[in-house]
Formats: C-alpha cells, structure tokens, sequence
C-alpha cells in the first residue's frame, strides 16, 4: 500500500511540474480563450503571453480600459457588438436587432453606461435595426450608417471617419459589395474589425441583390481588411455555425472563397443559389427610415 501511494505522489508531483510548464507557455492563451467565450469582453488583464504563441486570443482584454460585449439575435443568427470607455462610461452599440431592443437597452442600463453612437454596418436585408427606437428611449442618442446605404441617420459615415467612444474610436472603412454601403469598423489600435456582411467567418455576405457584386465584395475585402494585422480579431454581422470570432491571418489563410483569385470568386458567388431572405421586403424600406417603419 505504502509503495502504490508513494508511486501515486510520483506522479502527482510530474503532472504538477507538466502543468506548470504548460501554464509558463499556452497555458495564458487557454484560460484567456475560455474566459473570453463565456464573458466576452471582460477587460481584465490575464498572464502576458508570448508573442509567438496565439497572443491574439489576450490582446482583446489587453485593451486598456476597453468594456465589450457581443451579444445574439437567434433568429437573424446576427451578432450584435457594444463597446464603451470604461472610465467615461461612454459606448457605441453596432447592428443592434429590434427583437433585442430591451435586452441591449438593459445591459446598457446595468452596465453604467452612457450610449451615444448606434451604428450599421449597412442596410441589412435580414433583420430590422432597434436604431430607431432605441434614439426613442435614450435622450442624445445618434443613428450613424454609410453615406451610400441610402438610409436615414444622424450621422452618415464616410471612408476615415472616426466614431469616438472616450478615449477609444471606430475607423470606418468602406467595404462595398454585399451592398453599397457596407462598412468595415476597426478599433484604433487595428487589433479588432467588425466587418458587417462584407467578411464573414470562413465566408462572406452573398451579392446576389441590394447593390451587390462580387468583383467589389472581392476587393474590398482584400484591400481593406485583408491589409489589417494578421492578428487583428474578426467580428461579423453573422454566424449560422456557433462561431464567434476569427482573424485576418485566418481568413486570410482559410477562408473557401476569399483565398481564390477574383475570376474563381466571382464565378463562386454566382452560383450559389441562395434562397431570397425572409424578411427583406420587410427589413429594407425599414432600415432606410432607422428602422421606424410601421413599426
């Protein structure tokens, strides 16, 4: 008996010591990456990483002073993104849903914080937008949206426009292709994208109506997020697989469509044979009043 649990210290005493090396090195990137998918945008600051070991899973919550939360629409399957200073307490809110007006406008409320920006990627097709009403609910509240969308707003965004959150911005840049005014929104320091329809992960929207077409889809996305860091984290507008977040190197790397050349991609997108989007003669005379229409 003495020699089996003399044997069982053994190896306890191993595992320890295999744990602890693991910890000094992927270790980080684990517990980041857990953390982050069950409390996304939790800014505190986990264990440094090396820089050659998956450190874009940390550089998120390495954003000093940054709040973040994306949150889910089921039915759309669209991701909705809130973003705020935390010493200001002032927050943007990207493609908020109206099915989850009260959600959003709740944790805002829970959180402290004050929303003044309620911006679109572009005129989506899918869902109608809460922008609209929530301007209703929140006194200062701005609409913002591409200059090209044909949509109403506060604000209408062009190509370097800067939406300030405190000491934080969202730099706009302009993605055409899914639509007219679709449009990429990276955080200053390029270490996160939220890249609408335009880039999805491992796919991208369809440009089959509403503007699209492919050859500037292609484009823009190799010319204005495919420029960005390697490591700079993808959020898009959508997921129908369970995935949360990418990265330009991934995309970049994995993505079926985008990695062919322009002629294949092309060819791709007309042939995908997609049925036409439930809601859409719904959602788009909608989103081009702020999402106030007949509602």
């Amino acid at each position: 008996m003495c020699s089996v649990i003399g044997r069982a210290k053994l190896v306890q005493r191993f595992l320890a010591q295999t744990l602890r090396f693991h910890a000094s090195t992927e270790g980080s990137s684990c517990i980041v990456t857990q953390r982050r998918r069950f409390c996304p945008g939790v800014s505190s600051v986990f264990l440094p990483l090396p820089v050659n070991r998956r450190s874009y899973c940390s550089r998120m919550a390495m954003t000093h002073g940054l709040l973040f939360r994306q949150l889910f629409e089921v039915e759309s399957c669209t991701y909705t993104y809130l973003l705020a200073d935390t010493d200001t307490k002032e927050a943007v809110i990207i493609d908020p849903v109206l099915e989850t007006l009260d959600r959003d406008l709740n944790l805002v409320k829970e959180l402290g914080l004050n929303l003044i920006v309620a911006v679109n990627t572009h005129c989506h097709a899918d869902h109608i937008t809460s922008t609209g009403l929530m301007k209703k609910r929140l006194v200062g509240l701005k609409s913002a949206i591409s200059k090209f969308s044909g949509a109403s707003a506060d604000i209408h965004l062009s190509e370097g426009d800067k939406i300030t959150f405190g000491r934080h911005s969202l730099v706009v840049r302009e993605t055409p292709g899914h639509t007219d005014g679709c449009t990429t929104l990276v955080l200053g320091d390029q270490i996160m994208a939220f890249t609408g329809d335009a880039l999805l992960i491992r796919g991208c929207g369809r440009t089959d109506f509403q503007q699209g077409c492919a050859t500037r889809l292609y484009e823009s996305v190799h010319q204005k997020i495919f420029t960005l860091p390697d490591e700079c984290l993808i959020y898009p507008a959508h997921d129908y697989l369970g995935q949360m977040v990418s990265t330009v190197g991934e995309e970049r790397k994995f993505n079926p469509r985008l990695t062919k050349s322009k002629e294949e991609f092309v060819k791709i997108m007309k042939n995908l044979n997609l049925p036409r989007p439930r809601k859409i003669d719904i959602s788009v005379p909608a989103n081009l009043v702020c999402g106030v229409h007949e509602v």
